[in-house]
């Protein structure tokens, strides 16, 4: 999907040069409205990790998100995404871990991590399949499914995270408030309006946790408990152990996180006004494998491009790499110094999450923008409405049915995005196009 107009909402450009001071003061925000530490937290009680391999497989995980971050950002794609941990592949992990151990899950992440990066090169498959069924029609409205997944996530952490719901639903309201008054005061091009568009995420998170603290619901106890460094091993839970069957699901549940991530690489590609040309997507393809693969050799889950990452670009303005890079370095040090990544996950739920659904909102424009020029006739409209129609019948159903299902189902069911963006693409190379007709010009009846 090529994006050839330049969103003039980005002040600063992807490969333009900021101070390294800036760059990590914009990295940490994006660290900082990241949920990052959920994933390996549900997995890892799903996996019955005990609680110092839980902490321990926390930090590799955020070792791992950077590492993929860095491949990515510098030799891969070359946009500003973050890689984090995916939410995809949570039930296939429980799965294999449950039936054939530990080594079996990390077993299975790396054959389907290598076939990913094979895709880009030297097959070089991945661009032309991108081209060929993704269109603009589709990523736009991949990109809206993907804003409108995330939206109940934000709202259930608000609604389940620890302490009372009331005072839980005011902390997200006062970060969510204070993040859009930043934003609203960044509209001013000089002055006061540019420090508020960059340090708007950080300010929503220290107003968001001062108000926590009234309420006695921030404790930074595990802080001080936390060693300082923590250094890291190849296959920290033991022996991979490479079963056929838990390989083959891993490789289709790689597919279904390739097409999740393509989305987010959408969204990035619309909010910076950048191509997404076949050597660029091909890149993407291999810095999306090896980051999975590096990080599976050090105990990390899959990894996958973060869309909030490109919410928080659209708010700040600022799209040059050296920010994310910064992102990828800090990311880095949580992993190996614990006393670090126990200050992220100290910040309360009901903050990142109040901000987190002021950038679902700016995911779900910035899909709307793609789609804007599109026309809707009934066939698009069916392409556009019944897969955001089954995202969020998949987003709403009950968890009785999924338990019922097999497991291949399960793995699908249990991500609305992946139900979504499977169904545009499908309804899109389904649904024939309607032939244009030629107009009559009246010359017809001179002949």
């Amino acid at each position: 999907m090529d994006q050839k107009e330049q969103n003039t909402n980005i002040t600063v450009g992807i490969n333009e040069k900021i101070s390294w001071g800036r760059a990590f003061l914009l990295g940490m925000q994006h660290v900082l409205a990241m949920d990052l530490y959920i994933a390996p937290i549900i997995i890892a009680g799903l996996l019955s990790l005990d609680s110092m391999n839980t902490t321990f497989f926390i930090q590799m995980c955020f070792l791992a998100a950077g590492l993929a971050t860095l491949i990515q950002t510098i030799g891969g794609l070359r946009l500003p995404v973050v890689q984090g941990p995916s939410y995809v592949p949570i039930g296939a992990l429980a799965a294999i871990g449950g039936k054939l151990g530990l080594g079996a899950v990390f077993g299975s992440l790396i054959p389907g991590a290598l076939l990913i990066a094979l895709l880009g090169y030297p097959l070089k498959w991945f661009a032309k399949a991108v081209h060929k069924i993704i269109p603009p029609l589709v990523g736009g409205t991949v990109i809206v499914i993907v804003g409108i997944s995330l939206m109940p996530n934000a709202f259930n952490s608000i609604y389940h995270a620890p302490g009372n719901v009331g005072h839980n639903i005011l902390i997200a309201f006062v970060s969510a408030a204070v993040l859009i008054i930043c934003i609203l005061l960044g509209r001013k091009a000089k002055g006061y309006g540019t420090f508020f568009r960059l340090v708007s995420v950080i300010l929503a998170i220290v107003a968001g946790t001062v108000t926590a603290s009234l309420f006695g619901t921030v404790d930074f106890s595990s802080v001080k408990e936390a060693s300082w460094i923590s250094f890291p091993s190849f296959f920290p839970f033991g022996k991979p152990v490479f079963n056929l069957q838990a390989i083959l699901t891993m490789v289709f549940i790689y597919l279904v996180i390739l097409i999740e991530t393509t989305g987010t690489w959408f969204v990035v590609s619309t909010v910076t006004g950048s191509d997404l040309d076949e050597k660029r997507l091909n890149r993407a393809s291999v810095g999306e494998g090896i980051g999975c693969f590096v990080g599976s050799l050090f105990g990390g889950t899959p990894m996958t491009g973060y869309s909030s990452n490109a919410g928080i670009i659209a708010i700040t303005g600022v799209a040059s790499r050296m920010a994310i890079i910064a992102a990828g370095i800090i990311l880095v040090a949580l992993g190996l110094i614990p006393k670090l990544s126990s200050v992220i996950t100290c910040v309360p739920e009901p903050v990142i999450n109040g901000i987190f659904g002021v950038v679902c909102v700016a995911i779900v424009m910035n899909g709307l923008k793609v789609i804007q020029h599109v026309v809707i006739d009934d066939r698009n409209m069916m392409v556009i409405g019944v897969p955001i129609l089954l995202t969020v019948g998949t987003m709403v159903l009950p968890k009785e049915i999924l338990y019922s299902v097999p497991d291949f189902a399960n793995y699908i069911l249990s991500s609305g995005t992946a139900v979504g963006a499977i169904a545009t693409v499908l309804l899109n190379l389904i649904i024939p196009q309607e032939r244009v007709k030629s107009v009559p010009t009246g010359k017809e009846s001179l002949t």
